[in-house]
């Protein structure tokens, strides 16, 4: 005998009733998803779809034969990163720069945020937020020419109007290795500070000002509010940052370190990184292979960077881990 299962069904007004329950939960937000659908496009076209160019990294391409139909090459594309004798001074300087740019840029963004929460008028604090926020906004072409201008051998400010003044001859700049990690420290820190700092002042704005009075009724001198209140409060926002720039710690700023020095073939000891030595060598070999296999091994080693990284976060302090 055979034993037939019904399978209970919900009534035709019982769905409709669930299906209005479900919209009137949604609608109240559905302006918010609507804003959302420009980004997660841009998103998708920016940063998801170019991911399938990653087989370029393996491949010999063959301009005619097209991307899938061009023969694999292995590893071939990323022997050229590691044969090559600038393979350590390029490496050397990508880790150094930004290790040092990580550091300083948290040290005087935080520094700068603290002290424009310390203005009380809200016309000068919105007069310097905007001041320091502009470098920011300022293309890196430009600040390679505002460069230029100070340090140009002939007609450069500096050469002519400040070392004349201290009775030290003309340097030339554009010729002496030396000066460039100072300069491009300083260009880096000049336009960069403003916007981590916004993000910072963000932060501690936020901050219950209860906190500050209970500490002012203790006897908390503003240095004491600042490292016992202050500064851990807003680490969680201190280390969402650092992780999110030691992920990108084998990427450098391409327009820093190629425009601001002018291309000069003297200073490549000092201002040569990978991203403009993978630049150089693409136009003097004309191989997207070998480009994007140092594309592809930038992303693998800041991933690794950033668990490791966040793995010692959580290891000290796990409610201050990104994941």
């Amino acid at each position: 005998m055979e034993i037939k299962h019904s399978v209970p069904t919900l009534p035709t007004g019982a769905s409709v009733i669930k299906a209005t329950s479900r919209w009137k939960k949604f609608k109240p937000y559905w302006p918010i998803f609507l804003m959302m659908v420009p980004g997660l496009i841009y998103l998708l076209i920016n940063n998801y779809l170019p991911m399938f160019g990653l087989i370029i990294a393996f491949k010999k391409i063959d301009y005619a034969r097209g991307i899938l139909s061009s023969p694999w090459s292995g590893l071939e594309n990323f022997k050229f990163l590691f044969r090559t004798s600038d393979a350590f001074i390029i490496t050397r300087n990508t880790l150094l720069y930004n290790g040092v740019f990580i550091l300083l840029t948290l040290v005087f963004s935080v520094t700068v945020a603290i002290m424009l929460n310390e203005i009380r008028n809200k016309f000068l604090a919105r007069l310097y937020q905007s001041i320091i926020l502009l470098p920011f906004l300022i293309s890196m072409v430009i600040v390679g020419y505002l460069v230029f201008a100070f340090l140009g051998t002939e007609q450069g400010y500096v050469n002519n109007a400040v070392l004349p003044a201290l009775s030290i001859e003309p340097i030339s700049w554009y010729m002496e290795p030396k000066h460039w990690p100072y300069i491009l420290t300083f260009a880096h820190l000049w336009k960069t500070i403003g916007f981590t700092c916004i993000i910072y002042l963000a932060s501690i704005i936020s901050i219950d000002p209860e906190y500050y009075e209970a500490a002012t009724l203790d006897g908390a001198n503003k240095w004491q509010q600042i490292w016992a209140i202050t500064i851990p409060l807003i680490m969680p926002v201190i280390i969402i940052l650092t992780l999110l720039a030691i992920g990108r710690i084998f990427y450098s700023d391409f327009g820093l370190f190629y425009q601001v020095p002018m291309n000069s073939g003297m200073l490549y000891d000092t201002t040569n990184v990978i991203d403009t030595y993978v630049f150089r060598g693409l136009l003097q070999y004309g191989d997207i292979g070998m480009s994007s296999a140092a594309g592809f091994y930038q992303s693998i080693v800041g991933f690794v960077l950033v668990i490791l990284a966040n793995w010692s976060v959580k290891k000290l302090s796990k409610d201050n881990a990104l994941f």
